[in-house]
């Protein structure tokens, strides 16, 4: 290996680390901030998809795990939006889209990701109301799927907001939901294009120990309500330029 690829490789490594820490302390999994890092350093869309869905998979088991013991986990909540999204992300996983199509669709969910994440999207403020109908949260969850099916990501980005800010679900409970969800997501669009798993770069078992890493050190971060916001918002700066720069095509 060239020092060039083994600086890159180390580099992507750190970089999964700290995301998996963040997103992991909120009940995700980090895929938009393992796109980000790949997008930074011009990993080739084909390579992206599958190594941010099996990065996913192992820190959504670890922070499912995680929230769920410490209490904060709805099924009731969870299954509805889970029957909507599996089948559509499976099918979305099959889609291989055209680099410039990919490199556009990733670069608005890092734009929209960062934004979640320099706002904060979990405003303590808000009354819980009541979980959505059945048939709401199916369509929803479907939504949802299909955009993680076709990103690479697990689509918690994108459930979380929506459980706070329609009041859906209780601010406690979102963290467990959204791990799981992004769980049997990433599982779903990895399963519809099993043959993506062989443009796994050699790095990936590195790469699984440093999200492994921290998938338990912001999961424990989460459970125990610590703040990072700080943390959030460079993170969110990161997103922002990786969008832009997918966006804009240098």
């Amino acid at each position: 290996m060239q020092t060039s690829d083994l600086d890159i490789t180390l580099i992507l490594a750190i970089l999964f680390l700290l995301a998996a820490i963040l997103y992991s302390s909120v009940g995700h999994a980090g895929a938009s901030g393992y796109l980000a890092a790949m997008a930074l350093v011009g990993v080739a869309p084909v390579v992206m998809k599958p190594t941010a869905l099996v990065l996913n998979l192992l820190v959504a088991a670890i922070a499912t795990f995680r929230f769920s013991r410490a209490g904060y986990f709805s099924w009731p909540l969870l299954w509805p939006f889970a029957i909507g999204s599996i089948p559509l992300s499976f099918i979305g996983g099959a889609i291989s889209l055209p680099g410039h199509w990919y490199k556009g669709l990733v670069g608005i969910i890092l734009l929209i990701s960062a934004g979640f994440l320099a706002f904060r999207f979990y405003p303590a403020a808000l009354k819980y109301h009541q979980p959505a109908s059945t048939p709401i949260a199916i369509v929803c969850g479907a939504v949802i799927g299909l955009l993680a099916g076709l990103t690479g990501t697990g689509g918690g980005i994108f459930l979380s907001p929506l459980l706070i800010f329609t009041r859906w679900a209780e601010t406690r409970d979102t963290g467990g939901v959204s791990a799981a969800f992004i769980l049997v997501n990433s599982a779903a669009g990895l399963a519809g294009n099993l043959t993506s798993i062989r443009f796994l770069p050699s790095a990936i078992p590195l790469w699984l120990c440093a999200a492994m890493i921290g998938g338990f050190m912001g999961s424990e971060i989460g459970t125990r309500k610590i703040a990072t916001a700080t943390f959030r918002r460079l993170l969110a700066l990161v997103l922002f330029i990786a969008g832009g720069k997918l966006l804009l095509g240098f």
